[in-house]
């Protein structure tokens, strides 16, 4: 049953978004006359700063000195639109408390032009292909005569709410290449929701559609022509069996053969199957989770050295041959893994929240160990860094990682040579060099590796927003 228009009251500032905050290409007029720009959501009131989304120079490291986008209370995770012309920014802390604010801003005036209230909190949310809709996932979201769960339509070109898909404890949304399809993965099902966009605010039309058959999947990979999609199962790690990937046939709506774990052996030939994260290059699908058994994690940390007693794991998936690559365990942080980024030079990130930390005492010892959430995996097949070929490095940083984003134009920058990814993790944004896997030096900052100068905050996600 659909909600009653007093939830519709609660939506109404969606009309406020302006007409002119999306659908265009970035024009080359900026606020901060930068040409290309990292923008990092901070989310509680500093010394020097209030909440909002810093903008700094990426291809020099240094914050302009223009004011914070306004985007909520607790601005914190952003899904740029296909077209880079908006940046969606989610406020809210999971309390009653929260604003739960949606922000759309016009990355070329860098400017927030439009505010919705929506009625929970979202960890997932997705742009349309052509960057005029955002559809967001509200597991607690109050609907008349069934269980909570809404994924909300709302327009980034007229502002006008659109409407919503009923589909009970919906946490994770992901969206086909054409627009035409929205696979919702709710909380404890082994089921997936199949949303049609089109149907969305439709009169007597029913969205949502179910494909039963899976292991507590939680994301999807669409081939490019939106034939096939690649279901990511959590198995153990939420409640279900066995991690695995899952083929569908989406235009029939049917499982493709049975599902592959993502499983390798242990030292002591036990296997271990994990994934809650997952990016793809080429044909390899490379899947961060971390084991669990019996309702605990159960990963040895095989071949670290470290105090932490489990581990996560990463896996290469084949897509064409649906097998798994690796024969022997790659071994990461543990923790609940929710960002992956490739980075150049082949390195991959890798980032978790609720991961085991090694926090050294104060003053630390010589050789104590720190640990946090983040694990840098070395793709090549020679060494960078302290990573080995093929090899994990953990570096000596605590706290939950947030945010990643490679910075794409740097190599091709003659006045900063380096490589570089920003990283968010305990709520600080650190600047990694690709070459040696380590914390970079800012001639801007150079007291200070890996770090940008008069940027204070608790930070929580960054992207680039030009081409």
């Amino acid at each position: 049953m659909k909600k009653i228009p007093i939830l519709l009251l609660f939506l109404l500032p969606a009309c406020l978004i302006c007409l002119s905050c999306g659908g265009s290409a970035p024009s080359s007029t900026k606020t901060s006359g930068l040409p290309y720009r990292a923008f990092i959501s901070n989310n509680i009131s500093a010394a020097n700063s209030s909440p909002g989304v810093f903008v700094v120079n990426a291809l020099s490291d240094v914050r302009p000195g223009v004011a914070p986008i306004s985007a909520g209370n607790n601005p914190g995770m952003m899904v740029l639109t296909p077209n880079l012309g908006l940046t969606l920014v989610f406020s809210g802390i999971g309390t009653q408390a929260s604003d739960n604010q949606f922000t759309v801003i016009n990355n070329a005036s860098e400017s927030a032009v439009g505010h919705v209230s929506l009625p929970g909190l979202t960890e997932s949310f997705v742009s349309s292909p052509d960057s005029s809709t955002a559809y967001v996932a509200i597991p607690t979201a109050s609907v008349v005569g069934q269980a909570p769960g809404l994924v909300e339509s709302i327009s980034l070109t007229s502002g006008a709410f659109n409407g919503e898909a009923d589909v009970p404890s919906v946490h994770y949304i992901s969206i086909d290449n054409s627009g035409n399809r929205i696979f919702g993965f709710s909380d404890n099902s082994d089921s997936l929701a199949v949303i049609t966009p089109s149907d969305i605010g439709i009169p007597g039309e029913n969205p949502v559609t179910y494909i039963a058959g899976f292991d507590r999947p939680i994301w999807a990979l669409f081939s490019p022509d939106d034939t096939t999609a690649y279901v990511l199962n959590c198995g153990a790690e939420c409640g279900g069996t066995q991690a695995s990937i899952q083929q569908v046939n989406v235009t029939t709506g049917t499982l493709v053969g049975p599902a592959v774990g993502l499983c390798t052996l242990d030292a002591h030939q036990n296997s271990q199957c994990a994934g809650t994260v997952a990016t793809v290059l080429g044909s390899t699908l490379y899947v961060a989770g971390t084991p669990y058994s019996g309702g605990v994690p159960s990963q040895a940390c095989t071949g670290q050295t470290t105090q932490a007693t489990t581990c996560g794991l990463l896996t290469l998936f084949n897509l064409n041959t649906m097998s798994v690559v690796n024969t022997a365990q790659i071994i990461i942080t543990d923790g609940y893994h929710t960002r992956m980024a490739m980075g150049a030079n082949g390195q991959l990130f890798i980032g978790a929240r609720t991961c085991t930390e090694i926090v050294p005492p104060v003053p630390a010892p010589a050789g104590a160990e720190t640990r946090g959430c983040l694990s840098i995996y070395n793709t090549l097949t020679t060494a960078v860094g302290s990573a080995p070929p093929s090899g994990v490095l953990i570096p000596p940083a605590n706290g939950d990682v947030t945010g990643l984003q490679p910075i794409g134009k740097r190599a091709n920058n003659p006045e900063v040579a380096q490589q570089v990814i920003y990283v968010v993790q305990g709520g600080s944004l650190d600047i990694y060099d690709l070459t040696i896997d380590a914390l970079e030096y800012n001639p801007n900052n150079p007291n200070n590796p890996g770090k940008i100068s008069n940027l204070v905050g608790q930070f929580i996600d960054v992207k680039t927003v030009d081409f």
